[in-house]
């Protein structure tokens, strides 16, 4: 599957975006304040936005959720319903660009959108480009019992488990071999 760079760029930002969520009650939010949600904007280059309020962090939550749906889908046909939803509620207005040095790409979202349709249009069409090419599968939740985030598996023959194999994929190994040594000693 060829994923173009606006394209990846759009799957990484929804990706940190639905990993704001909390995964517990009890969890802090990880867009708590409209300062938080200004550093996510410039951390990610989301082009076209202005001044931030307590309005578009409620949007942008909203849209947070929506976009966690969708990851959580059953089936294709919910993620696309899902998605559907989610682009038309945007108003996308396709248009081609070449901006801040990067070559020609497509922007979703109508001119002067709010950053939570800027988000809903450029980052669900990113998820729409997988649901077409039949790879919906790809849009996953961390495997690990004490981990739920989100990660777009992109390996060649889709066996990606962990969010991060580092962290989540070596804790679950090494606790798997502990147990093997346990039981083998015990």
């Amino acid at each position: 599957m060829l994923i173009t760079h606006d394209t990846r760029c759009s799957l990484d930002t929804v990706v940190d975006l639905v990993n704001t969520v909390p995964e517990q009650d009890a969890a802090p939010d990880g867009l708590p304040d409209v300062a938080t949600l200004q550093d996510f904007v410039r951390k990610h280059e989301i082009s076209d936005v202005g001044m931030l309020s307590e309005f578009d962090l409620s949007a942008v939550r909203k849209v947070r959720g929506r976009f966690a749906g969708i990851f959580a889908a059953p089936d294709v046909r919910a993620a696309a319903g899902m998605i559907n939803e989610l682009v038309a509620a945007a108003g996308t207005t396709p248009r081609l660009t070449d901006h801040d040095g990067y070559d020609w790409h497509v922007h979703y979202f109508a001119p002067g959108a709010s950053v939570a349709d800027h988000l809903a249009a450029d980052c669900g069409m990113a998820l729409a480009f997988f649901v077409v090419a039949g790879e919906q599968e790809r849009l996953r939740r961390c495997e690990a019992p004490d981990c739920r985030r989100a990660f777009v598996d992109l390996s060649r023959n889709r066996s990606r488990r962990y969010c991060d194999s580092r962290t989540c994929g070596n804790r679950l190994h090494v606790a798997a071999y502990r147990a093997r040594r346990k039981e083998a000693t015990g």
